[in-house]
């Protein structure tokens, strides 16, 4: 999850009922229609994945017949905006990629076609990316990879201090600190006032028993109290507050921090820093519990459009992007993990790299799994709670029901 967006106070510019909407130029507008061209949109606006997903959809135009796929792509914070935009404007692409949070707000609002219209379903799907993608029962996208959340740790820096990569919260907070001095912090992690902060606190929530659904718990406090912790003792900057996912990263492979949570696309650059790292899940706070992650990863769907022709076109092409082949080409390329539980030992396999991911994301939770589009709204209270947290502004205890009424 590498761009998260919020647009649930857009959705009520969007009409309903948008099954008339416009596609792009040349409407089929019968069935049996020949397609000569599809129009994609995504936010894969950085290289080198603008070009490979380039290439794969070019490709998958070809296997299906279709001469020219625009491929067009926008900067991340914008594409929701300009979904609701083209949406009641009625030129909609014919296939639309979304982060998977996002896939219910929009399918609520009508925009989407349910792919069970066109004979594709996602039997074999891990259930995280599934449960993103189905609204009302109705399965809206499918996901070709996926990633998630997890500690990385420099082997040689823990090596030289005697310290195990942590299992508990208890030994997280040992190790980091242990692990800090001059430069260097024991751990670094993502707090920023955004979707970015809230699904990094997911992690510590979700595995000691919190809930979005109910954030004012006591085992929602205690996890705002381990970040609140890591911070005052100084195991952890104070400057997690304004880190990106990027920006810890960054201060992993300089070695300033012995420790970070942070997603399987970073693996690129860190390998190309040379740095000696491994992975493993985040900790338990007790004995018992199970170390729960969050689902990230982008999903393709098919717009309703005027063009029954080229929305059945579309389905075809968001099939081909979801072949055994292709999503293991996208995972070997993107950093991310192939969605289909059949192909995870063949995966690690060949991606040795990937193994601390690839079983967590077999078990990854969708963001949208009980709250579906209201999960935006939630995800402000907990970020804005964390920030408050760590700034001083609120006791763990409260700082829930604060961030929620303002």
């Amino acid at each position: 999850m590498k761009r998260l967006v919020a647009a649930a106070a857009l959705l009520t510019v969007v009409p309903l009922t948008l099954a008339a909407c416009g596609g792009s130029d040349d409407d089929g507008g019968d069935a049996g229609a020949k397609v000569d061209s599809l129009t994609v949109l995504d936010y894969y606006n950085d290289e080198p994945a603008k070009t490979q997903i380039g290439d794969m959809l070019s490709a998958c135009g070809t296997s299906i017949g279709v001469a020219k796929v625009d491929h067009q792509s926008i900067p991340g914070p914008t594409l929701i905006q300009k979904v609701l935009q083209q949406a009641s404007s009625k030129t909609m692409p014919d296939v639309l990629m979304l982060d998977n949070p996002d896939i219910q707000q929009i399918a609520a609002t009508g925009a989407l076609a349910p792919l069970s219209d066109f004979g594709l379903n996602a039997d074999g799907f891990a259930p995280g990316p599934v449960a993103a993608a189905t609204y009302q029962g109705k399965l809206y996208a499918l996901q070709p990879g996926a990633n998630t959340i997890a500690i990385f740790y420099n082997k040689d820096i823990l090596s030289a201090a005697g310290v195990q990569p942590p299992t508990t919260w208890d030994e997280l907070k040992t190790a980091a600190k242990k692990l800090t001095k001059g430069s260097q912090y024991g751990f670094a992690f993502n707090a920023t006032a955004d979707y970015e902060g809230a699904w990094q606190f997911l992690p510590p929530m979700w595995t000691n028993g919190g809930d979005e659904t109910q954030l004012k718990t006591p085992q929602v406090a205690q996890a705002l109290q381990l970040w609140k912790d890591l911070v005052a003792d100084g195991s952890a900057s104070k400057s997690v507050v304004n880190w990106t996912q990027a920006d810890v990263n960054d201060q992993f492979i300089a070695k300033k921090a012995a420790m970070m949570l942070n997603g399987p696309w970073q693996i690129p650059t860190i390998e190309k820093s040379k740095v000696d790292y491994g992975v493993v899940p985040f900790p338990v706070n007790q004995a018992g519990q199970t170390s729960t992650a969050p689902l990230g990863g982008e999903a393709w769907s098919v717009p309703l459009t005027a063009s029954e022709a080229k929305m059945k076109k579309a389905a075809e092409l968001v099939a081909c992007m979801n072949t055994d082949d292709n999503q293991l080409k996208r995972a070997k390329e993107g950093g991310i993990v192939p969605t289909k539980l059949a192909l995870a030992d063949k995966y690690k396999a060949e991606n040795p790299t990937m193994v601390g991911f690839v079983d967590p994301v077999a078990k990854a939770r969708s963001r949208t799994g009980k709250l579906g589009e209201k999960w935006p709204d939630q995800a402000k209270i907990i970020y804005t709670g964390v920030q408050q947290v760590l700034t001083g502004q609120a006791a763990p205890a409260d700082a829930m029901a604060k961030a929620g009424a303002s």
